[in-house]
Order: C-alpha cells, then sequence, then structure tokens
C-alpha cells in the first residue's frame, strides 16, 4: 500500500513555494523571528489586563488547574462510585456527563428512552437519584460541573435540593452547569424548545445565580462542541463569544450591572492536535473577552474581564484504529491546555473511540494531569511558551481572525439571528467537510488510519485488547425500579399544583413572566420527575423541530 503525503501542501504556479498551513489554514513561515512577535507592552504581565499570558499573577505556581474527569454511566449509584473512586485518586473537581434521556427530558421509563438509559451519561430523573449520584460526597467541599443544557434548570434545582436535604446552603456550592442552549443548535442538537424559549430560560439560571449562588458558575459558554463538529479554532473562538455577547446582552437588558454577574461567566475549549495553534487560542481567547468586557460592556471591574474556562481533550480526534495512540494524543492536548493557562482541565480516556471509559482508562488519563502538574516542570513559571516568535504570531493571526469572523455574526444580528438563519451551522459543516477531506486525500495525516496504518484496520479494532465498557441490564432494571418506587410515594395534589404554576408561568410573555428557576425547584421538592418538568415546559412552548437544511 502506497502510504500519503504527511501535511497539507500547496505548490504555486508561480513560485513552486512549499506553502505549510496550521489545522485553521494559517500560513505558517519556515522560521520566525524577532520581527515577527508583537512588544512586550502589547503582551502584558500575567494578571493584568489584556490577561494574554494568564488570569492570575501566579498562575500554577499559585494553585494548580482543577482536575475533572467527565463521568457518568448507568444510574446513579453506578456513577457515584466512579467518582469517589476518581477523588481518592486525586482528582479534585466532579464532572458529570448525563445520558441522552435525561439531556432530551425524557424519565427512563419514556418509550422514547428505550436503548439509551444510562448509555452515554448517568440517568438522573429525580431528585431521589441526584442524592444518589452524590451520597458520601461533601457538596460544601466539591466543586461540581454539570454538562447538561436542554434540562439544565431541572438538574440545577436537583443539585441544590440534594444539597438543601444535608443542610448545604445553595449559596456555598461551587460548580458550573453548562446551560449554553445556544451551541445546542449550532452544533450539538440536544435541545427541546424553541430557540427563543430555551434562550431566556438559559437567562432565568444566570440572573437566578447572580442572587442566590454568588460561587456557582451558571454557564459554561462553549466552543468545544462547535469545534467537535467540525468548527476550525478561528470559528471555535469567533462563535463562543458571539454566543457570549448574546447572553450578556440579554442579562443586561434585564437590568444587571455587568460588573453583577459577569464574574460568574466561564468558558469551555476544546484542544486539538496543532500544538501551538491550541497554546496561542487560549492566549488569544484571553485578550478577546477581555476587551470585549470592558470596551462592550463598560466593565470598571478587571476581576469581570478575566475569562475562566475549562479545556477538554479532543474526543473526535480519538481513533478506534491503534486506540493506544489515544495516549499520546490526549497528553499533547493536555500539556498544550497546561501552557496556554487552562484553569480546569479533562483528560480523555484512551477508549472513548470504543465506548465509555472503564476504570483503568479514567485512572490513566488523570496520571496523565498529575505527571504534567508534578513531573514535567512546566508549572514553575508563569507562560513557560510565551515569548516564542512563533506562538506570539500565532496568537496575533487568531486573535484577528477571530475578530473578523466575529463580526460577520455581529452583522447578522447576533448569535441568536445567525443560528436561526443557519448561517453558523453551514460555516461549521463546511469546515468540517474540509478537514474530512482532506484526512480522506491524505492531506492530513492521522496516524493508524491513513498512514502507518494496521494490515486490516477493521480486524485490528475487532480484536483490540482494550477492555469495552458495558451497561448491564441490570443497572438499568434498578433504574426503573427506583422510578417506580419513588413515584408512588408523591403527593400527587401538591405535585399537579406546582407544575400548572410552572405551566401557566412558562406560558406568559417574558416581559410579564417570573423567574422559572424557583417555581422548577420547588417542583422538584415535590417530587416532580426530570420529564414532569419538560412535560409543563413543552406544553407552555412546544418543541423545536428545525427546518433548515444545508
Amino acid at each position: 500500500m502506497t502510504e500519503q503525503k504527511s501535511e497539507k501542501v500547496v505548490f504555486s504556479r508561480e513560485s513552486k513555494k512549499k506553502i505549510v498551513e496550521t489545522d485553521s489554514g494559517i500560513a505558517v513561515e519556515p522560521f520566525y523571528s524577532e520581527s515577527s512577535a508583537p512588544s512586550f507592552e502589547k503582551l502584558g504581565e500575567p494578571g493584568k489586563f489584556p490577561f494574554t499570558r494568564g488570569i492570575y499573577p501566579e498562575m500554577y505556581r499559585e494553585r494548580l488547574w482543577t482536575m475533572r474527569l467527565y463521568g457518568g454511566f448507568g444510574n446513579a449509584k453506578d456513577t457515584n462510585r466512579r467518582f469517589k473512586y476518581l477523588l481518592s485518586h486525586g482528582e479534585t473537581g466532579l464532572s458529570v456527563a448525563f445520558d441522552l434521556p435525561t439531556q432530551l427530558g425524557l424519565d427512563s421509563d419514556d418509550p422514547r428512552s428505550y436503548g439509551e438509559v444510562g448509555k452515554v451519561g448517568v440517568a438522573i430523573s429525580t431528585l431521589e437519584n441526584m442524592q444518589t449520584l452524590f451520597e458520601d460526597i461533601s457538596l460544601d467541599q466539591v466543586s461540581t460541573s454539570m454538562t447538561i443544557n436542554a434540562t439544565a434548570s431541572t438538574m440545577l434545582a436537583m443539585y441544590i435540593g440534594a444539597a438543601e436535604a444535608r443542610g448545604v446552603s445553595r449559596a456555598i456550592l461551587r460548580g458550573t452547569t453548562q446551560n449554553d442552549i445556544l451551541k445546542e443548535y449550532a452544533a450539538r442538537n440536544t435541545y427541546i424548545y424553541p430557540p427563543d424559549e430555551s434562550f431566556n430560560l438559559a437567562i432565568d439560571i444566570i440572573t437566578f445565580c447572580s442572587k442566590e449562588m454568588p460561587k456557582w458558575h451558571p454557564i459554561s459558554i462553549s466552543g468545544y462542541h462547535m469545534r467537535e463538529a467540525g468548527a476550525n479554532a478561528i470559528q471555535e473562538l469567533a462563535y463562543t463569544f458571539a454566543n457570549a455577547v448574546e447572553y450578556v446582552n440579554a442579562v443586561v437588558a434585564r437590568g444587571y450591572e455587568i460588573d453583577s454577574f459577569c464574574k460568574q461567566l466561564s468558558f469551555f475549549f476544546a484542544c486539538r492536535n496543532d500544538f501551538f495553534e491550541e497554546v496561542a487560542k487560549f492566549r488569544a481567547a484571553r485578550r478577546i473577552w477581555a476587551h470585549i468586557v470592558r470596551d462592550r460592556f463598560h466593565s470598571a471591574d478587571d476581576d469581570s474581564a478575566k475569562i475562566k474556562f475549562h479545556v477538554q481533550t479532543s474526543g473526535e480526534t480519538l481513533t478506534a484504529q491503534q486506540a493506544e495512540n489515544n495516549v499520546i494524543r490526549v497528553s499533547l492536548q493536555a500539556l498544550a491546555a497546561v501552557l496556554g493557562g487552562a484553569q480546569s482541565l479533562h483528560t480523555n480516556s484512551k477508549d472513548e473511540a470504543l465506548g465509555l471509559p472503564t476504570e483503568d482508562a479514567v485512572m490513566l488519563a488523570l496520571r496523565t494531569q498529575q505527571i504534567i502538574a508534578e513531573e514535567s516542570g512546566v508549572t514553575k513559571t508563569v507562560d513557560p511558551a510565551g515569548g516564542s516568535y512563533y506562538l506570539e504570531r500565532l496568537t496575533d493571526e487568531l486573535e484577528a481572525r477571530a475578530l473578523e469572523e466575529f463580526e460577520k455574526v455581529e452583522k447578522i444580528g447576533g448569535s441568536l439571528e445567525a443560528i436561526k438563519t443557519g448561517y453558523i451551522q453551514s460555516e461549521i459543516q463546511k469546515s468540517a467537510y474540509e478537514f474530512q477531506k482532506q484526512v480522506d486525500e491524505g492531506r492530513k495525516v492521522v496516524v493508524g488510519v491513513n498512514k502507518y496504518r494496521d494490515e486490516d484496520s477493521a480486524a485490528a479494532i475487532t480484536s483490540s485488547k482494550i477492555k469495552v465498557l458495558t451497561i448491564s441490564r441490570s443497572s438499568v432494571r434498578y433504574q426503573f425500579a427506583g422510578l417506580s418506587k419513588f413515584r408512588r410515594a408523591r403527593d400527587n395534589r401538591k405535585l399537579e399544583d406546582s407544575l400548572n404554576k410552572l405551566e401557566v408561568e412558562a406560558s406568559k410573555e417574558l416581559s410579564d413572566r417570573k423567574n422559572l428557576v424557583p417555581l422548577i425547584t420547588e417542583a422538584t421538592k415535590q417530587r416532580a420527575t426530570t420529564g414532569e418538568i419538560s412535560g409543563a415546559l413543552r406544553r407552555a412552548y412546544g418543541e423545536y423541530h428545525p427546518s433548515i437544511s444545508f
């Protein structure tokens, strides 16, 4: 078999000069010199505006990033065991993956949930499930991130209920609800209600937390999923910040000052394989957000302009072929995230192209972060890669090109309008198509897939020695039995009253209705299930079925 070329190469007919590009299409010169880099004054110092070199003066010399392993499978009892295992081995923050029915507002025993219960995350249908998920875990000590969007208000309400049942005030809870519904319409598609109604519910969570939960991040504005859907690094930055501006505009329109809530906003980015471009992307992100907050929204508090972001290594770059190679990919991506100054990091497991990660695989993923932190030496000084001529040039290029694409979205009317018209979805799909075309033609190398392949890749996957996690039928039966028992132990009159109040309030015009989060919290206290709460909102809002094709 003939091996294909190892890099994207274009030859000009006039000069015959080889052109090499980053993954985002930025031309890379053979070498860079001092004239390529910006002045030190433009870079600034760590901990000072515009925070290119980090949001804290000492960065990891003062404290390491939060080490999270995204986890969830089966029923709440299964995942609780995994959480306690990881915490006992040095994980410093929890990150919850919910199964597809929970994400779509369906109870585990709903006919539409068949075959999906506990498969891509943990099944949470009741307050009791949430209590079991965090059994024997100190909610006043741990930071919990919840990757949930359409039903973020319900999961947050259940988390509050689980904490308060143990005497832990919501005011001291630390963590994050992802709650970024705009990127669901743009890339991920686990939405329920129409865009405007979903968007307003997301704003309810932000305003609720600004008053009730000062240590909680009510939203994690996520470029990650757009990147995994095919966006390049430029688009990831542009569309993430376009979404962020849309959210901030809406909160300000409700009468909130920028500095009363901005410090609670958080962000979420992917990290792929183009090492220096990824490091530069994180540095550019800090600078872009700092200027948006100060120059556009006129913040008087530099703390508001500090972007706090979580990074996850790229699941999309993992391969089923030669799956052991994924350890190297994850290690490089994690190192790029650390050199880029992330506040929180998840490292994917080597087996995730084959199935949910096993206990051994997640332990190796956690140890990857710990080795970087404790053995590599990169935490000894702030921004150790800063000053690289190449890196600084890439940082400038990414900032400029991301802002150019950001302005295109603004001219359409902002990201909500750009999503409704299909512009953002279309641009992501074009980028995904171009990347895959390069892989298929061998211009972009994926080791073990289109170069350095095993003789029979399909057979190699089938005979892989990597153990794959499976969800047992008994785990699903346990979830069904608990749900049935939960329903029998309710005061149905109080339950129906709480759900009716929620539906009536949600049906009002936005200018006339109250924040829905307290009503959802009350419904969970009356033992409403995830599906019943979503059902009340479905009756008020309807379901969204996109009609745009690309």
